[in-house]
């Protein structure tokens, strides 16, 4: 059930059986010479999509953009600062906590956002402390950081996966959209790998964008291992976590 597709009166019929909601997060960022700008907010919504497959959940709008500002130095990247996406966070949590939800599962498709994201769970318990008639949990579950999806990216690719336009996520964005699938030769085959500081740093480091990987192995069927993987993972995660004082 998608929240966007939903009437009013769908959405106080669903309270009166639920009260979790999941919230996609991802950002609008360079992935490489063969991966989607819309990557790290196109995996966590087709995940989403398929946890609604297995069970009755409801699916607010993604989050298509977030904290990129490293990337900032290749075309098309946009980026929010880390205090505009704390502040994002807090706003969506807070007005459907008005309504009564109160399990609150964003599935994250981006590095970049685990740190304002977690920093805004914290600032919304310090101001609901205190009211314990009001209950709210938050949970941000990273897709990719699961045993079975870098068991199997390690088994198909090695050393190859890399860290940034890492080749599961161009592979599953591949699935989420097989038309959008491109060819391009990498040069060298395996991207080199080291720190970053900032977007003029990582552009002079890695002018193709990629750090470690070499995302022209990805498939559209090995994305679709990865997607299975990742749905059957978070869709256990989250009826654990709404089981916890959730309706």
């Amino acid at each position: 059930m998608q929240l966007a597709l939903s009437t009013w009166q769908e959405v106080e019929t669903y309270l009166g059986h639920s009260t979790g909601i999941v919230i996609p997060i991802g950002s609008t960022e360079q992935h490489g010479p063969n991966g989607l700008i819309g990557t790290d907010a196109i995996c966590p919504s087709r995940i989403a999509s398929g946890m609604a497959e297995k069970q009755p959940l409801l699916i607010a709008p993604t989050i298509s953009y977030g904290m990129s500002q490293h990337h900032m130095a290749f075309a098309g990247t946009i980026t929010l600062r880390p205090s505009t996406l704390i502040r994002v966070v807090i706003d969506i949590v807070t007005s459907l906590h008005r309504h009564g939800f109160t399990h609150f599962y964003f599935i994250n498709g981006h590095g970049g956002n685990i740190a304002p994201v977690t920093t805004a769970f914290s600032e919304i318990y310090a101001a609901i402390e205190g009211h314990p008639s009001h209950p709210l949990c938050c949970r941000l579950a990273n897709w990719w950081r699961n045993d079975a999806i870098t068991t199997l990216a390690r088994e198909l690719y090695g050393d190859a996966e890399g860290y940034h336009a890492t080749v599961s996520e161009v592979a599953l964005s591949y699935f989420a959209h097989p038309e959008a699938v491109k060819q391009v030769s990498m040069q060298p085959e395996v991207a080199p790998v080291g720190e970053i500081y900032h977007a003029a740093d990582f552009r002079e480091k890695f002018p193709d964008g990629r750090i470690g990987s070499n995302p022209a192995l990805a498939t559209v069927e090995d994305g679709e291992r990865f997607y299975q993987l990742a749905v059957d993972a978070l869709a256990e995660d989250y009826r654990h976590f709404i089981s916890h004082g959730a309706q």
